[in-house]
């Protein structure tokens, strides 16, 4: 009776609203309670603060785990599975309920119910920020009251039948359970299971470095533990080498190389790892710290060296072969570009050839209906006058000189010379990236020749062009008819 209606707690009254289901259940340290709860104002409305049905899922707690809420653990403790009870708790019991409830809400929100919380007590977190976030529950923590909870025992779970979180593990269970993740990792890595046995590594070192950080550091527990965590690492490092998950090994290796500076296998995986990403330097220098350390390695360390550099010289002719193959592929739609240039140009010839027609038919009419004007003007002058057309042909004359001129430069006409330079250009830059300087400055050098005589030839002769179309253009319209 005292245990079932909790006469020996006070500030606390149980009352059973439906009967559960056979005896009274054996609580032991670690077993899981599983139960839906409601929690009320002790006000003539009932006020509801809180219902996990309403979040969809139900509460758990562990016994002997120090949940915040301790009222809970009693009063679920004297619960038959399937009884559902209404508590009502004296504000001596309720004080952390807030941030209990604050938890359990963010935690329904797909939330970290710690996020943002600094390392103290929950009472402290609630002075230090002042509010829950939750204007029911600040009222609850400005004014502590009596709350009333209605709960209903789902389930109760034997400690023994499911796994076990490492915060629920003593330090001797922690400690005891990681030679069994050791041994099921190495099962995995025969079975090539490479995944697997890297989650058992892992969690064997997180218990691990859990019961590390209770230690004080330079202690010869604290330094037995890290040599423990040492060959974990290495073959969590070696399945993530099996499953080319390079940079990971890189970062884990190197985590643990600023602590154990002479570890070898440290040293060689992160070297593999290097190699694997084309850390050329980076291989090498590891490499070297390998045979340093252990002389026994360094016909080993040889073999991965020569390996190294055959795979970084295959690594750099299919990059110049790709190179090249983009390079006829520019030079491919760059030769596109010019026949279509030509194109366009042949078509302006033919409309320049048009309108100088017009233009001899239109001198032709002018003869032959302004002669009087012809004659005004050459009196008037003393002289005859240049025709536009005269003037005309003389810079078609110049131009054809210089695109002539062009042609002849050492043998190659413009369109040539516009390929050499792209050529050249890339040759310098790759030139630039082996480090050879005077080679790529030649190139370039040689190069800017090209593009000199280009802009001092091609573009005058252009502009001559476009001046000469304006001039027929002009002269076509300015004439009398």
């Amino acid at each position: 009776m005292e245990e079932t209606y909790l006469l020996n707690y006070p500030g606390v009254k149980k009352k059973i609203l439906a009967g559960g289901k056979g005896p009274l259940p054996h609580f032991p340290l670690g077993t899981k309670v599983i139960f839906h709860f409601q929690t009320l104002l002790d006000n003539f409305e009932r006020t509801v603060i809180d219902d996990s049905r309403l979040v969809g899922r139900p509460a758990e707690i562990f016994v002997g785990k120090m949940f915040k809420m301790e009222i809970w653990e009693p009063l679920l403790t004297s619960m038959r599975v399937g009884e559902v009870a209404e508590f009502w708790c004296d504000a001596v019991h309720t004080g952390l309920y807030p941030i209990v409830s604050k938890g359990m809400r963010l935690i329904a929100q797909g939330k970290d119910p710690l996020e943002g919380q600094k390392h103290m007590c929950g009472m402290g977190n609630l002075f230090y920020y002042h509010s829950t976030g939750f204007p029911e529950l600040d009222e609850i923590m400005r004014n502590p009251q009596p709350l009333i909870f209605i709960m209903e025992l789902l389930q109760v779970g034997d400690p023994l039948s499911y796994h076990r979180e490492s915060w629920m593990m003593e330090k001797d269970e922690k400690l005891q359970t990681v030679p069994i993740l050791h041994m099921q990792g190495n099962a995995l890595v025969r079975q090539k299971q490479f995944r697997e046995a890297a989650s058992k590594y892992k969690e064997a070192v997180l218990l691990l470095k859990t019961v590390q950080s209770r230690e004080m550091p330079g202690d010869v527990d604290y330094i037995n533990l890290g040599r423990m965590i040492v060959p974990l690492e290495l073959n969590y490092c070696q399945c993530m080498l099996e499953l080319e998950e390079y940079y990971e090994v890189i970062e884990h290796t190197t985590e643990l190389l600023e602590k154990h500076k002479d570890c070898v296998k440290g040293y060689y995986k992160r070297a593999k790892a290097h190699a694997a990403v084309w850390n050329e330097k980076e291989a090498r220098r590891d490499f070297s710290t390998v045979a340093q350390l252990d002389i026994t390695l360094a016909a080993l360390v040889r073999r991965e060296l020569k390996e190294l550099s055959e795979r970084m010289k295959e690594k750099y002719w299919e990059e110049k072969e790709q190179y090249w193959n983009m390079l006829e592929k520019t030079e491919g739609t760059s030769k596109h570009e010019e026949e279509e240039q030509q194109d366009e140009e042949e078509e302006e010839d033919e409309e320049t050839k048009k309108k100088e027609s017009d233009f001899e038919s239109g001198k032709a009419g002018e003869k032959t209906g302004s002669s009087e004007m012809k004659r005004v003007e050459e009196g008037e002058s003393g002289e005859e006058k240049v025709r536009p057309s005269e003037g005309v042909k003389e810079e078609e004359s110049s131009c054809a000189v210089e695109l002539q001129a062009c042609d002849e430069m050492e043998g190659k006409d413009w369109q040539q010379m516009l390929r050499l330079v792209m050529i050249l250009q890339n040759e310098g830059n790759f030139l630039i990236k082996e480090q050879h300087f005077p080679d790529a400055s030649a190139k370039f050098k040689e190069a800017l020749g090209y593009v000199d005589f280009l802009q001092n030839k091609v573009c005058n002769t252009r502009q001559v062009i476009r001046k000469t179309k304006i001039l027929l253009d002009i002269s076509h319209f300015s004439i009398p008819f």
